[in-house]
């Protein structure tokens, strides 16, 4: 049931990327796609030594590229030794069986990449089982690739014998640990219910944001603790949650597990308890990455999986991370041509996004470098006063 995955930190394999230029997705954005596909890959151990992409009206249905382009990634493939192929999409178990037939080699699909970082970065119980029973939702349709060996071996004489009789027998298998993930998540999630409950009524702050935009560091730098940080993709996958002093308020902050473009739909459910903590949380701080060319495509994916998520309205703090890193191209006095995301400067930036958001709850920081973190403390400490104050009307010392 493994076959297919990778391991974090394992021997550096080999791989290509493949991705689809297709009316809905223009070749920037597909160039985009791929340089995030080419960071998991990387999180996940994997060296990407080259970039396919085939402009579409939409993916092929049976091999997602033409066959004219799978030809020229199987003789790229073939005469580098290249290990492993990466599709930018999910694909079904007909096109993942047909581009596995052509290419020989290993092929993996956006959403196992993403299961095989979490199943690698899962460290307690709660999200083993979560990643383990998305894996398994994702890979029992996909059963009979692991039977190929028998066409391989024989031709495809015995494979509808032995062959089928082992794949049902290995979906009632993988169907029964589905079965027992399912109900041993409940209890998990009874217990977590349980626990967010005897927090009592004390105001609830959830980081929530991109994947690797510095939510652990700035969880840190405001709990004075000690939370997992790294410049990886779901550096954390555990909920963390410390309970913060700012003056002489305390207020509980969560540390959420990172979003990310096309997450798979199996680790929405799976996580569900995970993303609870967002959906209990009195605010949210919503931490971007100022630094990345796509911060505000972004800051869009996350505003969309909330919305997936909690419907309810809720105070929320923009925090522009990574100030130190932001890079722009001055434009020449005389060039006359539009302002660009190239070429525009911190400031203006800031002032964008401080009008957009009426000057109120927008706050530019470096938690690497710890600058500006007063003000994201007093930002903090202002917006779960104003909750506190409607919570306990009778505590007269706040205001």
């Amino acid at each position: 049931m493994s076959e297919g995955h990778i391991t974090v930190d394992a021997v550096e394999e080999t791989c290509v990327l493949v991705g689809v230029i297709t009316q809905q997705v223009t070749e920037t954005t597909a160039e985009e796609y791929l340089d995030e596909l080419e960071f998991l890959a990387l999180t996940a151990g994997a060296i990407t030594q080259k970039r396919f992409l085939q402009k579409l009206p939409i993916a092929n249905p049976k091999t997602f590229v033409g066959t004219g382009k799978l030809a020229e990634i199987k003789d790229f493939i073939q005469r580098n030794g290249i290990e492993m192929v990466i599709f930018d999409d999910e694909l079904s178990p007909s096109q993942l069986r047909n581009i596995e037939r052509e290419l020989e080699c290993k092929i993996l699909d956006r959403n196992i990449l993403i299961l095989d970082i979490f199943a690698s970065r899962a460290r307690t119980s709660h999200a083993k089982t979560q990643v383990e029973l998305a894996q398994l939702q994702y890979m029992l349709p996909r059963l009979t690739r692991m039977w190929t060996h028998l066409e391989r071996q024989k031709g495809g004489i015995g494979l509808r014998g032995p062959g089928e009789s082992q794949i049902e027998s290995d979906r009632r298998v993988i169907q029964m640990r589905i079965a027992l993930m399912k109900e041993k998540l409940k209890e998990i999630d009874k217990q977590m219910a349980t626990q967010r409950g005897n927090r009592g009524q004390i105001v609830r702050v959830a980081l929530v944001g991109y994947t690797n935009v510095g939510k652990s560091t700035i969880m840190n730098l405001l709990s004075k603790s000690d939370v997992f940080a790294e410049n990886k993709l779901f550096a954390t996958l555990d909920t963390t949650v410390r309970k913060v002093v700012i003056e002489n308020l305390p207020f509980l902050l969560t540390d959420t597990v990172g979003f990310i473009r096309k997450l798979p739909h199996q680790l929405i459910e799976s996580f569900k308890s995970t993303l609870d903590e967002v959906r209990e949380a009195d605010i949210l701080v919503h931490v971007l990455d100022i630094s990345h060319p796509s911060f505000e495509d972004h800051f869009k994916v996350v505003n969309e999986t909330i919305a997936e998520i909690d419907t309810t309205e809720k105070p929320t703090i923009l925090v522009f991370n990574k100030i130190d890193a932001y890079n722009h191209i001055p434009k020449d006095e005389d060039d006359l041509s539009p302002i660009t995301k190239e070429n525009i400067s911190l400031e203006e930036l800031q002032r964008t996004w401080m009008s957009k958001m009426n000057n109120k709850n927008c706050v530019f920081i470096s938690a690497e470098n710890k600058e500006n973190i007063e003000e994201l403390k007093g930002t903090v400490y202002e917006a779960v006063k104003e909750v506190f104050k409607v919570r306990y009307p009778y505590h007269h010392f706040l205001y």
